[in-house]
């Protein structure tokens, strides 16, 4: 298989996985202020994402791939919300573990890294399209 192929479907595997984590990452961030449903309840557990390299046998080229999606075990911040109904008896009530700015932080990051491997798609496509044009004007 030539380069400009493996550069494809390294690039490909890429846009897979970093598609992946905006969709963690934004559920998230969705959830940011989910609490349990019942007194003293857990919220939402914020999820982590982590990627493996894997060798492709066709192309030599190594590849990523989602390793596993995770749950962060940190422990959940409490707030006094009397009035909440996941509220303890004390009034407080557990808050998910999720902090908007690490995860916009991720996003930007899986965002540029999206787009890095967008443009080496875009790049490889026209150099293959140069690559033919050569071959028909011979």
């Amino acid at each position: 298989m030539d380069a400009l192929t493996a550069a494809l479907k390294v690039a490909a595997s890429g846009l897979g996985v970093q598609s992946e984590r905006l969709r963690v990452v934004s559920e998230n961030l969705a959830n940011a202020q989910s609490t349990g449903t019942a007194a003293g309840s857990d919220p939402y557990r914020r999820k982590t994402i982590s990627f493996v390299s894997q060798l492709d046998q066709a192309t030599g080229g190594s590849l990523v791939q989602v390793g596993s999606i995770d749950r962060d075990p940190s422990d959940f911040p409490v707030e006094f919300q009397p009035g909440n109904e996941a509220a303890d008896a004390k009034g407080y009530v557990k808050m998910p573990n999720v902090n908007p700015l690490i995860e916009m932080a991720d996003m930007t990051e899986a965002n540029r890294s999206y787009e890095a491997n967008l443009q080496v798609i875009k790049q490889a496509r026209d150099l293959i399209s140069m690559t033919i044009d050569l071959m028909r004007n011979q």
